[in-house]
């Protein structure tokens, strides 16, 4: 391999590897989500996520706020829970509405690497440092029938040049394992994508008992000026795609008038 390729090599990894901070994990728990659902016992009879909450959990300081708290200027940001949903399931180690700083963002988003060693864990680390994450607020939600879980995270970085960046490579890496596209967002098309986990396996039968089917994974990131937002949701096939994109584009609204319940 010539030095020229090499570096090229070396570009295209660490820019994969930016992008595998978003399809990995939704803010804090974009890991939690791939990893907890890849290792969950989803050919057994169980729930497969825990009961979501109406409430947000004891450490929060706007705990009993049903819509989720508002109490930053980041947290503002969030879309609060809207009708026909409740607050979902903890996000590992951080509650069901939190928000982390700058440092504890950074460091969370390196951990999303535990697989990835050598070389490629420092390309990593580079890549997550240049992104110059100032800080991340992220809420989980569920819907009240049970059949869809997301979890969205609101991210805000140095300048509107490392979130473009961080958008693009997202797409550049779903584009090298050839995932699905999911549904457009209205009036977004420009600055959102969505796209599909693999198709899970039906379900079988095994000594007469019915199997619980695997979960769907649908995953978008979108932009506004220098704040990114990820949505990670899954649920039982078939996953209501349409009803994820509802809730990315009703978030991009309310990015646009904080405040605002949409």
């Amino acid at each position: 391999m010539t030095e020229k390729s090499g570096g090229g090599t070396r570009r295209l990894l660490k820019n994969a590897l930016a992008g595998l901070v978003v399809l990995g994990a939704v803010g804090g728990g974009v890991a939690y989500t791939a990893t907890t659902v890849d290792r969950a016992d989803r050919s057994a009879p169980t729930v497969v996520w825990e009961q979501p909450t109406a409430t947000a959990t004891p450490e929060d300081p706007a705990a009993g706020i049903d819509k989720g708290r508002a109490s930053t200027p980041l947290s503002k940001l969030l879309l609060p829970v809207p009708d026909g949903y409740v607050l979902g399931a903890e996000i590992e180690g951080h509650g069901n509405d939190a928000e982390l700083e700058a440092a504890e963002a950074t460091a969370l988003f390196k951990q999303t690497a535990k697989g990835v060693y050598g070389k490629g864990r420092r390309a990593f680390e580079e890549a997550v440092d240049g992104l110059g994450v100032q800080g991340m607020a992220f809420r989980s939600y569920a819907r009240v029938d049970g059949s869809l879980h997301a979890e969205v995270s609101i991210l805000r970085m140095k300048d509107r040049k490392a979130v473009r960046t961080y958008f693009d490579s997202e797409k550049r890496l779903a584009g090298l394992l050839d995932l699905d596209k999911g549904p457009k967002i209205k009036d977004h098309e420009r600055n959102a994508v969505c796209y599909l986990g693999p198709k899970p396996e039906k379900p079988r039968e095994k000594d007469g008992e019915r199997r619980t089917p695997k979960l769907r994974l649908m995953h978008c990131t979108a932009y506004d000026g220098e704040v990114m937002v990820n949505v990670s949701a899954y649920g039982i096939p078939p996953l209501d795609t349409q009803a994820v994109a509802t809730l990315v584009e009703r978030q991009l609204r309310h990015i646009e008038s904080p405040g605002e319940y949409v």
